[in-house]
């Protein structure tokens, strides 16, 4: 059984649910909120590349471009919810006036 994340509306799904966890995090200033999401994509994404690992000779024509485009949309997702994380931490730290975990990007975010 495969892990379909390409069709459009469970994609759409997907975004409205990354994008509702980003704003409760910002709302709230709790930065582990969106890193629920983060955490999630980088599950997929190990799944969907251990079942492109595992395929039989008979499904591998059908399932390799499936999977590797699954693949593509985690990493998207990836990189959109890591940079959430890091923007909702970056509020939290100002809000509560502690220091952030890391801040090396302070360049990026004086810009926005």
């Amino acid at each position: 059984m495969f892990i379909d994340i390409s069709e459009p509306i469970t994609l759409l799904l997907l975004t409205i649910a990354t994008v509702l966890l980003i704003f409760l995090g910002k709302e709230v200033k709790k930065p582990y909120i969106p890193a629920f999401a983060l955490c999630a994509y980088l599950i997929l994404v190990i799944v969907h590349s251990v079942q492109l690992a595992n395929l039989t000779e008979e499904l591998r024509e059908t399932y390799t471009a499936l999977l590797m485009r699954c693949i593509g949309i985690d990493c998207i997702m990836i990189f959109i919810s890591f940079f959430a994380y890091l923007w909702v931490d970056d509020i939290a730290s100002k809000f509560y006036k502690k220091k952030s975990l890391d801040n090396s990007l302070d360049w990026f975010w004086n810009k926005i």
